[in-house]
């Protein structure tokens, strides 16, 4: 009988461990971000605005007009009302449910999202809260909140990136620290109190000069955050980002992206080298030294970098940019470059890069 009762806990022990061997690598497919793709894959966005987009039937120039539908675009609101940008006056959730244009060219996601063409294409938004921040923390935009709370509800199963507060680290959004930090964690609250299930967190910088004490300084916190994420434009040598989400066990979005070559003088006035895709030598110059660096970020860091939005921008033609000294002299539209075309086409045409597809939403979903 002890010889049954020794084999019986011995059985006992044994099946307790293989169970629970088991129930320990379950988890490993199911303890990425929300929205965040197997390692080796990486989610390809296009911005940012109705003309550099494309697809619809009076913008009908832009990149879905040209490449594969992507796997995502990206678009920007605010919760700005009442600042005047440009002579446009904001209202709050610009861009949103009407034709909007505050210094960029038109932007309305109503419209995309109506269309055919991007059905199965996720969507990035940049919620911009200059000036307002402090308002925001005070609960005095609740009503913009709910608003675009019941809004992202209806977009079902479409997964929706949000970019609050982007690029807080920039020097030109002025953000205060202390009510930036209280502002983004109120906005989840209370999307997570409505219900709102299909957003991920993206917590972005903007990507140069960011010593990992300043990025620790403006973190809201590894539950407020689902990614991190950077701008990736001149001096992409110097962003950090990448180290910081790896301490975290974050993915990361370079959730705005686009040809601005450094000069000189680009780390004293910002100014970058005169870039225009059209030009086939100025092409040549972007392809080698800022396209294959982008390339080769994506490439080295594949458990890591999970999305990037490329901005498929006529900067300099844009009333918003034309005294920028980085976007100024910038046209970064790859179809109006055949060399620049192809080598887009071949890199973003492998299997890594995830566009439109009807699987898209479901395998983001982990379904």
């Amino acid at each position: 009988m002890k010889n049954l009762m020794f084999i019986i806990s011995l059985t006992i022990v044994f099946s307790c461990q293989n169970s629970s061997q088991k129930n320990t690598s379950i988890p490993e497919t199911q303890t990425r971000a929300k929205f965040e793709p197997e390692d080796g894959k990486c989610i390809l966005f296009v911005g940012q605005e109705l003309e550099a987009i494309g697809g619809l039937e009076e913008w009908n120039d832009g990149y879905f007009d040209h490449f594969p539908a992507p796997g995502g675009f990206t678009m920007y609101t605010d919760f700005s009302p009442g600042d005047t940008m440009f002579g446009y006056v904001l209202k709050g959730l610009d861009g949103v449910f009407s034709t909007d244009r505050w210094g960029d060219y038109p932007s309305n996601m109503s419209l995309q999202l109506a269309d055919e063409d991007f059905k199965n294409s996720a969507l990035a938004i940049g919620l911009w809260l200059v000036n307002h921040e402090k308002e925001v923390a005070k609960g005095e935009q609740d009503v913009l909140i709910n608003r675009m709370g019941e809004w992202l509800k209806t977009l079902g199963n479409r997964p929706v990136f949000l970019r609050i507060g982007y690029e807080f680290s920039g020097p030109w959004n002025n953000y205060d620290r202390e009510h930036y930090l209280i502002a983004y964690k109120r906005i989840k609250d209370k999307f997570d109190e409505m219900g709102v299930n299909n957003v991920a967190y993206v917590w972005q910088s903007h990507g140069s000069d960011e010593p990992l004490e300043l990025l620790e300084s403006w973190y809201p916190g590894d539950e407020y955050v689902d990614w991190c994420g950077y701008s990736f434009f001149s001096r992409f040598q110097e962003a950090n980002m990448i180290e910081f989400a790896k301490k975290h066990q974050k993915p990361v979005f370079i959730a705005e992206a686009t040809p601005t070559i450094s000069t000189e003088t680009t780390h004293k006035n910002g100014k970058t080298k005169e870039t225009i895709l059209s030009n086939p030598e100025q092409a040549k110059e972007a392809y080698e030294k800022w396209f294959i660096p982008f390339f080769k970020t994506i490439n080295d860091h594949p458990d890591v970098v999970k999305a990037v939005s490329y901005i498929n921008c006529h900067w300099k033609s844009h009333p918003m940019w034309v005294d920028n000294p980085t976007f100024q002299d910038v046209d970064a539209r790859l179809q109006t470059s055949e060399f620049m075309a192809e080598k887009w086409a071949t890199e973003t045409g492998k299997d890594k890069y995830l566009k439109a597809s009807p699987q898209l939403f479901d395998y983001l979903w982990g379904q």
